[in-house]
């Protein structure tokens, strides 16, 4: 990558895709390009062919996908396999064809088995069946990450496969359909606050663990790896620790000011039990994330308090 590199970063809009933005703007590279939906449906063939065919981007970041929270998955997993492989297919082939020099390729901790070896390490994808809930996008982001590494084997293909961790901050999604459960405890108990409501109701047991990391170290460890990493090996990034959704509820409870009653509705499903990743490529690469989760919250708490006032 150099700083006049013509980069296409798709999904631009998005939490992760506006936050890859914003730190390649910061680094210096100034020949980006970037394209609404409204602009470009990725999902259509013919018209993402033609936007290559004329743009040419030397690297290509694809941060565009559709995606949710587990209730979203639960209802519309047809949706999530197929518009998901849509995109990929599409932006992979169109990529190669039209010669991009360096392609990412972001995936997702929900490809990993349900009952996974914690923490997870990248050669245990495909080990074991996938949890069920989230089961149609995973299956999308596996099929992705093959994509890349047959293009890379038949062809030659420059890509990367990364796989984050749980991510939330600048720009995620409060709409409690499609939100995760991050953003949506968030909202939740910051909406519980305003309104004087002293009990809220949670899905699950509180049991499952999750690891979380900050859109913004997300980007930066992205950009950090495509200058610096060119093997098409899959890379997890993130803290390589985790939290259980209870004390993660009590933690943003006690950061908001919520005084009430925490329930859990065990009639709902966990999800996966754990997700904690093993980052011991990405920490021997030379990448370290900084933002703690404690900053990452009150940083996120304040972003949707301000989204709120101006709704």
């Amino acid at each position: 990558m150099h700083l006049d590199s013509k980069i296409y970063v798709a999904g631009h809009n998005g939490m992760l895709g506006s936050a890859i933005v914003r730190e390649l703007t910061s680094k210096g590279y100034h020949n980006l390009l970037v394209r609404t939906h409204a602009e470009l449906d990725l999902t259509n063939q013919r018209a993402t062919r033609k936007f290559f065919a004329k743009e040419k981007p030397d690297i290509v970041f694809l941060a565009a996908a559709l995606v949710g929270g587990i209730n979203a998955n639960i209802k519309y997993p047809a949706q999530f396999l197929q518009e998901n492989l849509n995109i990929q297919n599409n932006v992979i082939e169109y990529s190669y064809k039209y010669g991009c020099k360096k392609f990412c390729f972001i995936g997702s901790s929900c490809i990993y088995p349900r009952n996974c070896e914690q923490p997870m390490r990248e050669d245990k994808i495909l080990s074991g069946p996938l949890e069920p809930t989230n089961e149609g996008y995973a299956l999308a982001k596996i099929c992705g990450i093959k994509l890349i590494e047959y293009y890379h084997k038949q062809y030659g293909f420059n890509g990367i496969n990364i796989i984050p961790c749980n991510l939330y901050g600048t720009n995620d999604s409060y709409n409690i359909e499609n939100s995760h459960v991050l953003s949506a405890l968030i909202k939740r108990f910051v909406d519980c606050v305003d309104n004087n409501v002293n009990s809220i109701t949670l899905w699950g047991s509180g049991k499952a663990r999750r690891e979380f990391m900050h859109v913004d170290d997300a980007a930066s460890a992205i950009v950090f790896l495509m200058e610096n990493d060119h093997s098409p090996q899959i890379i997890n990034i993130g803290w390589g620790n985790d939290i259980s959704i209870k004390d993660l509820a009590v933690l943003i409870a006690e950061m908001t000011g919520f005084k009430g009653k925490i329930t859990w509705d065990k009639s709902k499903p966990d999800g996966m039990p754990r997700k904690c990743m093993d980052v011991s490529k990405m920490i021997n690469l030379g990448f370290n994330p900084k933002i703690t989760i404690k900053e990452g919250i009150i940083k996120s708490i304040t972003e949707y308090k301000k989204l709120k006032a101006l709704m």
